[in-house]
């Protein structure tokens, strides 16, 4: 009788145990696949970004909420300099640059966000695309404000 009881604990032990688990690893995914997005706003205006899943734009994200000045740039880009460098070891170059492409220019560590269309460039990295009020992005002057946003249950 003694060693049913044994037997019998350890496996409603196991039991409980794997539930929690599976129900740990539920929640993570769900965490691990809800998009990465951020907003970048002045002057009253706002612009939102959905972020690809790289080392680059998660390096970006740990910098984050920052306040930062913005530069025009090349007529075709607004630029900023976050305070540290990002990874760019598994990001994708950016190829298709178009208004609204946000991308990482690894030689001079500046994040771009373009409000024209752009041929690739070396060193150039893809970061994400914009999602609402890419026309605000040529405005956008003076000191901006970056924060992540979360995503909404569509």
């Amino acid at each position: 009788m003694s060693f049913r009881c044994v037997v019998a604990g350890v496996a409603i032990i196991f039991l409980a145990f794997g539930v929690a688990v599976t129900q740990r690893a539920e929640a993570s995914d769900t965490g691990a696949n809800a998009a990465m997005r951020i907003t970048v706003s002045a002057n009253g205006r706002e612009v939102e970004y959905e972020l690809n899943d790289s080392r680059a734009s998660k390096d970006l994200l740990a910098q984050l909420p920052m306040t930062i000045k913005v530069e025009n740039y090349g007529g075709i880009e607004k630029i900023f300099y976050p305070p540290t460098k990002l990874n760019t070891s598994d990001t994708p170059l950016a190829k298709d640059i178009k208004a609204g492409t946000l991308a990482y220019y690894a030689p001079w560590a500046d994040v771009v966000m373009f409000y024209d269309s752009f041929h690739p460039a070396a060193g150039l990295y893809e970061l994400g695309n914009i999602v609402s009020g890419g026309e605000h992005i040529e405005s956008l002057s003076g000191e901006i404000r970056i924060e992540i946003t979360r995503a909404s249950d569509n």
